[in-house]
C-alpha cells in the first residue's frame, strides 16, 4: 500500500510538473504577446504625438483662415453698402430727371402757342439781322 501511495505521489508530481511546464509555456507566450502589445502601443504613442502636432497646426491655420474670411466679409459688406448707396443715388437722379422731364413736357404743352410765336419772332429777327448785315457789306 505504501507503493501505491508512492506511485500516486509520483503521478501527482509528474502531473504537477506537466502542469508547470504548460503554465510556463503559456506564460512565455503571454509575455511575448504583452511585449508585442507594448511595442505597438509605443509606436501608436509616437504616431499620436505626430498627429497631435499636425492637428494643432491645422487648427491654427483654420483659425487664421476664419479670421481672414471674417475680415474679408466685413470689407465685402462695406463694398456692398457702397454699391447700394450708388444705386440709391442713381435712382434719385432718375427720379429727378423724370420730374424735370414731366415739368418740361407740361410746360411745353401749356405754352405751345407762346413757343410758336417766339419761333416766328426769332425767324423775323434773324432775317432782319441778315438784311442789315448785307446792307453793311454793300455799303
Amino acid at each position: 500500500m505504501i507503493i501505491i501511495l508512492y506511485i500516486a505521489a509520483l503521478i501527482a508530481a509528474v502531473a504537477f510538473a506537466v502542469l508547470v511546464i504548460f503554465l510556463a509555456r503559456t506564460l512565455t507566450a503571454v509575455r511575448r504577446t504583452m511585449n508585442n502589445v507594448a511595442d505597438t502601443l509605443e509606436g501608436v504613442e509616437k504616431q499620436m504625438e505626430g498627429i497631435t502636432l499636425e492637428t494643432t497646426e491645422l487648427l491654427n491655420k483654420t483659425n487664421k483662415l476664419a479670421e481672414d474670411v471674417g475680415e474679408k466679409s466685413q470689407k465685402l459688406n462695406t463694398l456692398v453698402d457702397g454699391v447700394k448707396g450708388i444705386g440709391d443715388s442713381v435712382q434719385e437722379f432718375n427720379q429727378s430727371i423724370r420730374s424735370v422731364s414731366r415739368g418740361l413736357t407740361q410746360s411745353a404743352n401749356e405754352n405751345t402757342d407762346t413757343a410758336a410765336q417766339a419761333l416766328k419772332w426769332g425767324k423775323v429777327a434773324i432775317n432782319l439781322w441778315k438784311k442789315a448785315k448785307k446792307e453793311d457789306i454793300k455799303s
